[in-house]
């Protein structure tokens, strides 16, 4: 058996505003929204679909899953993303390597790290 990654789906209270957020910080767009239950974003900088799901609440605890996503420029993208309504959890790493993890407006933590030249 083999399987392929088809898509990144995240449970939200509001699907269309954090599918939003997402498309917006990743150059990508919404392609099907569902009825606002089932969101799905694709394109931009991004490898595969993200989707975001409608539930009556949030999921407790951290997520298991989270996006590692890379960028030129880390605490540019930092502030970008902060200003955009991204919340700072943590700046982790040594002179080696450096990533920030982040939280998106629902609480769903991502990490952004430099490029690897």
């Amino acid at each position: 058996m083999t399987l392929k990654l088809g898509m990144i789906t995240t449970d939200t209270t509001d699907a269309e505003g954090l599918a939003t957020w997402w498309a917006e910080v990743t150059g990508a767009e919404i392609t099907e929204t569902n009825d606002g239950w089932y969101v799905i974003v694709k394109g931009g900088s991004l490898p595969v679909l993200l989707a975001f799901q409608k539930v009556e609440e949030p999921t407790p605890g951290k997520n298991r899953i989270h996006l590692d996503l890379t960028t030129e420029d880390l605490e540019g993208a930092t502030e970008q993303l902060l200003a955009r309504g991204a919340t700072l959890v943590g700046r982790r790493g040594d002179e080696n390597f450096r990533w920030h993890t982040l939280a998106d407006p629902q609480g769903n933590e991502f990490c952004i790290a430099g490029s690897a030249d």
